[in-house]
C-alpha cells in the first residue's frame, strides 16, 4: 500500500509504504530514475540488489531503524517482508 504523506516538490517525494508478506513478483526488478532513501520504521524486509559491474545478486536484511540509500537505476527488488507483522517503510525519492 503506497501512501503519500503530503510532502512533495519538483525534486523530492516522500511516501509511507505498508506491507505484510508482499514481495516484488519473481523476475521483476525496480529500475528507477530517482534515488531512493529508505528507512524501515517497523517490521522486517529483505531487499535484493544486482551489482552493476558483476551482475551478482546481494541480499540485504532490514529491521526497525535500518536505512539504505538506493542510487537511481540500481536494480533491486523486495524479496521478503514479514508475513504476520506490518512492515512500515518511509521512502524519500530525490
Amino acid at each position: 500500500m503506497f501512501n503519500p504523506i503530503g510532502i512533495s516538490t519538483n525534486n523530492v517525494r516522500i511516501e509511507r509504504i505498508l506491507s505484510q508478506g508482499q514481495q516484488t513478483p519473481t523476475g521483476e526488478w525496480f529500475d528507477q530514475d530517482e534515488h531512493e532513501w529508505v528507512l524501515l520504521v517497523q517490521g522486517e524486509a529483505i531487499l535484493v540488489f544486482i551489482t552493476p559491474d558483476t551482475g551478482v545478486q546481494e541480499r540485504v536484511h532490514l529491521g526497525p531503524g535500518d536505512y539504505i540509500n538506493i542510487p537511481a537505476h540500481l536494480q533491486h527488488r523486495v524479496e521478503w517482508t514479514h508475513p504476520t507483522e506490518t512492515t512500515v517503510w518511509l521512502c524519500v525519492y530525490y
